[in-house]
């Protein structure tokens, strides 16, 4: 019987990592990518049964190279967090991508869309969610009766999976809620979100504290012109 690591070191020559294919074909559709795994990982982050991943090879059945794809993200319950070359099924428990998310690009074709899609209705993921940022074009489907069916109704729609809410409105044409309503965004919009909310909180302490030193001057100065009129003999009362 093989060992373990000489099972791994077999899978890294018949399933290679790398299929050549880039992550993203232009900026927008790299940013959605990031937007959504990383969103993914935050909602996720406290879960260690909750694999979270984005242009990862999965490769859904043993003996075969040519039976795989590469979700732009996914989501798999039970699978431990961890570092991976690429998503083998047979390693991970038999258990497949429960979510996957996909960002169309200007180099996918219908046809190669449409392949995807059969896949993942064929190799059992639960939830599938397509995204064309260009035209403004959310989809998803949701497994019933052993078949992915097509959501009707986006517009407001929570992921039974995720508890993520979709809203395909605005100059994005996409935002993604968090279960406690906040939006997903990428690391640096996190960092930029924070950094303007402590600014706020700044400015705000400085008018609190201006408004304070106003009172406080303003009061001073009344004693003061309240001691000059009792010199005077004037009632202050």
């Amino acid at each position: 019987m093989k060992t373990s690591i000489a099972r791994e070191i077999d899978d890294s020559i018949l399933y290679p990592d790398d299929d050549g294919e880039p992550m993203s074909d232009n900026t927008i559709q790299f940013r959605w990518i990031c937007t959504i795994v990383e969103g993914l990982q935050f909602l996720f982050r406290d879960r260690p049964d909750v694999f979270v991943a984005g242009n990862l090879l999965w490769y859904a059945q043993e003996g075969s190279q040519e039976v795989r794809t590469a979700p732009d993200a996914m989501v798999a319950f039970g699978r431990p967090k961890g570092e991976r070359g690429s998503y083998i099924q047979w390693r991970e428990g038999g258990v497949p991508p429960h979510v996957v998310f996909e960002v169309r690009s200007p180099g996918n074709t219908e046809l190669e869309m449409e392949r995807k899609f059969h896949f993942y209705e064929d190799r059992g993921v639960q939830e599938y969610y397509f995204f064309d940022p260009k035209a403004g074009l959310l989809r998803a489907w949701i497994r019933r009766e052993g078949r992915l069916e097509e959501v009707e109704d986006v517009s407001g729609w929570i992921s039974p999976l995720l508890g993520i809410r979709f809203e395909p409105e605005g100059p994005e044409g996409l935002t993604l809620y968090h279960p406690d309503g906040s939006p997903f965004s990428t690391a640096l919009e996190a960092r930029e979100a924070a950094l303007e909310a402590r600014e706020a909180a700044l400015a705000e302490r400085r008018r609190a504290e201006a408004e304070r030193l106003r009172a406080e001057a303003e009061r001073l100065r009344a004693e003061k012109l309240a001691a000059r009129l009792r010199e005077l003999g004037e009632s202050v009362d």
